[in-house]
């Protein structure tokens, strides 16, 4: 994947919590990691919004700003409780891109529950 930047949807091999199965998903790139890798910190998108975890996750609807630019197909959670570091060489392809001010909230959620 040529460019990656913080706020984009890609396309990974993600594991389950059971690291039993691996599903291609959509990913939201975080923020490359500062010691000179091609590492990423990243989060699953998932179309199961009932899984939402209000105060952490993040919707993303069909009539936000930012939906058409993501490249997601329907309404979606980003999962921000679901992390992983991944090297970039696992990162398929973006598919699009979320707004800044989702990105900054996102990272905020995280922020706060690990300084709980």
């Amino acid at each position: 994947m040529n460019k990656k930047k913080s706020g984009q949807i890609a396309l990974a091999f993600f594991p389950a919590t059971s690291m039993q199965q691996v599903k291609l998903r959509p990913v939201l790139l975080l923020r490359q990691l500062p010691y000179g890798f091609d590492d990423w910190l990243i989060c699953i998108v998932s179309s199961k919004t009932q899984n939402y975890i209000k105060g952490l996750d993040n919707l993303i609807n069909q009539g936000d700003n930012d939906f058409l630019q993501s490249g997601l197909k329907v309404a979606s959670v980003i999962r921000a409780a679901r992390l992983a570091v991944v090297s970039g060489d696992i990162l398929l392809g973006a598919i699009g891109q979320i707004s800044a001010q989702r990105l900054s909230r996102i990272r905020q959620n995280i922020a706060n529950v690990s300084s709980d």
